[in-house]
Order: C-alpha cells, then structure tokens, then sequence
C-alpha cells in the first residue's frame, strides 16, 4: 500500500517505521530537512522536504497513486488542510489526521468532517486517547496495561511477573489444570527485552511482563491468580489540569461514582476553568512540587497519583516526593522523552506513560480494513494483538485449529462466538461470524490478511 506521512516527528518517524517494516511504501513530507534527512538516513523509505499544504509536493509524493495520507504535523490546522487537499485534488481515499485542540473535537461539531466539508476519515486525539488508557489501567489495578476487544467482552492485560507470583515455575500447561475454571490465555511474555511466545511445557519467570487474554468478567480473578491483590483506588490526585488530566477527570467521574479525585493545576485560570467544568472533583490552584501544595491535597490519604504535566523532569519529580514524603502509593508519570524510562525503577515509579505509542497504536489500527476491528502494538509494533472476524471467504471457516496449519508466531488467543468467550484448544473449529483475537508477529501481517480474507485501507 502506497502512504504519505505528513509531520517527521517522533510519531510520524515511528509511523513511518512500522509500516514501512510491514512492506508499505512510505513517503514522509516535513519542511525540517534535518528530520528529513534523519528518515532518509535510518529507513526504507522516503523523505520530502517541504510543506505538505502545498499540492506540487503532494503531487512531488505521488499522491495521485496514494492509498492513505497520515496528517501528523504538530499543527491541528496543518493536518486539517492536508487532508482538504489531499481528498479535493487526489482523491486520496483514507485521511488520517492528529488533531489536539478540544474545540475542533466538541461533538456538537463532528458534523464537520466529512466529504462536504472536511473530509477526514479518522481523528486521532492523543490527550484523549491517553486519558482513556490510563483509565483502563485504574480499572486493572496491578496490571499495567488493560486494552478492550470485542465489545469489551475479551480484555488483554499486560502484568508483571513479580516475585510472589505464585504461577512463577509452573509449565503453562499445568495452570490450566490448576485453573480450570479461569478462562484466560497467557500470549507470551517480554523477558529482557524479547518477546517470547509461550509454549505448553514454557514457564513464567520473575520479572517477566506477561500479556494475557482474558474473559473481561474474570479480571480480578486473574489478576489475584498472578499474584496482584490491589484494589481499585477511589482517592485519585492528579498533577497537571491540561487536556489529559481534564479529560481522565471527567472520565472517572462518569464511570467510577466511588471515586474522590483531587487535581492540582498551576495555573489559576486553568484551573478556575476545570473546576467549572467538573461535577465532584476538587481542583487545587498550586504548584505540585510544593510540599505545603501537596499537604492541602491531603496526600497521606491518596491511594494513586497521576503526574501529568507538560513536563517530563515534573513528572518524574512528583513520583520523588510522593516516595518521600508518602510512602506505598501507586504512581505514574507521563514521559515525552523515551530515555527517562531508564529511571523508572530508580525513581519507583510504577508505570511510564508514552504518549506516542499510545497515538501510534491508534493510528496502526486504521490501516487495515474489512474484518480488522483493534490492534494493540507490543515492543514498539513488533508484535501485534488483533481483533479480525471470520466471515464467508476466509480459509479458516470449519477448519480445526490444529489443522490451520499457523505460523509459530501467530497465536490463536480468545474467541467471541455469539455471547461466549471460547478459549480455543486443539480441536477448536473454527465458524462463521466469530470474532477472533490473536497475537500476530508484524512480519506474518500478510498471511493474517490472507487467512482472514481481508484488504489494506
């Protein structure tokens, strides 16, 4: 599939990465010749210098021959007109556009983008996108991830293997002896840095993170099977009232009527807003990194804190404090700059959130179409878990799975069959309208579309 990447950012240079490493042809337009020239040096793709507005470097791209335009400048405005263009003088079928500003994503406004007037197939909004990541985190409390598939029936949960996990040294085919009624399915694990896809006579060792398919009802017991026995925080306190800390805010309000959420905002008009605008939150104009600040907040009483500046050194800071001065909190940290992931174990932060792998996992998503529903990336799009449907021309329709003849490294995970969730054995047939989820390695991609009958775009 031919596709033009707008903005050579982090994102656009990881977008352009992985797709590029799924044997699309890839071009990326910036006017920064210095990112340019870093694409062009690092990856098998293309690079442009100049503006992407502008039709003679659209056309310079090839855009009449291009399947999808990914609009991902650091300018919502930008990325609009890109697509404007891209739809009105190429016909460019799919336009994918990053847009950050909450007024242009109001729905009472969402009548706007289509063909008529803005022609923009998908919105991609990081703060929003993110506020509902970590909400699905406060959800799965000892999990450090929690990602919903087929109508939030099936959910994959990312746990670390602590010391005191009790599956620690067990062959995977001895824990669905010792489980018999947890309908669960452990993909594999990352165990230093690698994932490894776990076979039956495999096992779980310390500090592994393990990626697990699980029937959503069954969460905390799977959790408490691995171990994890924390319980959903109702005291929240968030640091930093931007876009992603208003936006959880009004989330948990809506979802979690238990929780009490305190957040502290620097700035007194910012802060003068979100109270305004939120129900049973109490808003707190100060600096987070003050003591005096953080004993208004009543810390001692908080269970999780949410760092979520727009600055990475604060962020890190607050995780500092809060093991300073109010010790056996869960804390997390919103980081722009990958490096500092080196300094979580040290600062004892219990989760890093990367904003840009959270976007460019949603855009990865829409690149594929037909049967394809959800995609989750694990080791930065190395590995993918997708939600595909089993319609009439797929090659697996009746098929036992034994029989399927599947890469190694694609696994079968959980099955929706009308209102069941199936955790598949060997003898499993496979029928008809399923919703099937699946751990796919990114260089097997072409053999899920072909196995599932399914198209790019």
């Amino acid at each position: 599939m031919n596709i033009i990447i707008c903005g050579a950012g982090r994102v656009g240079f990881t977008i352009a990465k992985l797709l590029s490493e799924q044997n699309h042809s890839i071009t990326v337009i910036d006017q920064s010749s210095e990112d340019i020239q870093k694409i062009n040096d690092t990856l098998d793709v293309k690079g442009i210098v100049g503006k992407a507005t502008y039709p003679a470097i659209l056309e310079k791209a090839d855009a009449a021959n291009t399947d999808m335009i990914i609009a991902v400048t650091r300018n919502d405005e930008i990325n609009m007109l890109i697509c404007q263009i891209a739809y009105t003088v190429f016909k460019i079928s799919k336009k994918i556009a990053r847009i950050r500003s909450q007024d242009y994503l109001n729905p009472k406004f969402s009548n706007v983008y289509n063909k008529e007037n803005l022609p923009i197939d998908v919105i991609i909004s990081p703060e929003i996108e993110i506020a509902k990541s970590i909400q699905r985190k406060l959800e799965a409390p000892g999990a450090l991830d929690n990602v919903p598939f087929a109508e939030s029936k099936i959910r994959l949960l990312e746990i670390n293997v602590n010391k005191n996990c009790p599956l620690i040294g067990i062959k995977l085919n001895d824990l669905t002896k010792k489980f018999p009624k947890l309908e669960a399915n452990i993909l594999g694990v990352i165990r230093n840095e690698k994932f490894i896809i776990l076979k039956k006579n495999d096992i779980m060792k310390e500090n592994d993170k393990a990626y697990v398919l699980i029937n959503s009802t069954q969460m905390e017991q799977t959790l408490s099977a691995f171990g994890h026995e924390e319980k959903i925080s109702n005291k929240i306190l968030i640091i930093g009232g931007g876009n992603i800390g208003f936006n959880l805010a009004q989330n948990i309000e809506k979802s979690f009527e238990s929780a009490r959420i305190k957040i502290i905002e620097k700035n007194k008009d910012r802060a003068e807003f979100i109270a305004s605008k939120l129900n049973n939150s109490i808003v707190i104009n100060g600096n987070g990194l003050e003591e005096d600040v953080l004993t208004e907040a009543n810390l001692e009483e908080i269970e999780t804190v949410l760092a979520l500046t727009n600055d990475d050194e604060d962020n890190l800071m607050v995780g500092v404090l809060v093991e300073k001065f109010s010790k056996d909190k869960r804390t997390m940290a919103l980081i722009n700059k990958p490096n500092y992931a080196l300094l979580q174990s040290s600062l004892k932060i219990d989760d890093l959130i990367d904003p840009r792998m959270n976007t460019v996992s949603s855009i990865l998503k829409h690149v594929h179409k037909g049967t394809i529903e959800t995609a989750y990336s694990i080791l930065n799009g190395e590995y993918e878990v997708i939600e595909a449907e089993i319609i009439e021309t797929s090659e697996l329709i009746n098929k036992e799975l034994k029989k399927a003849n599947l890469p190694e490294e694609i696994r079968i995970g959980a099955i929706l069959r009308d209102k069941d969730i199936i955790i598949p054995r060997s003898n499993f047939i496979f029928q008809k309208d399923d919703i099937v989820v699946f751990l796919a390695k990114r260089d097997h991609l072409s053999i899920v579309e072909n196995m599932f009958r399914i198209s790019s775009i």
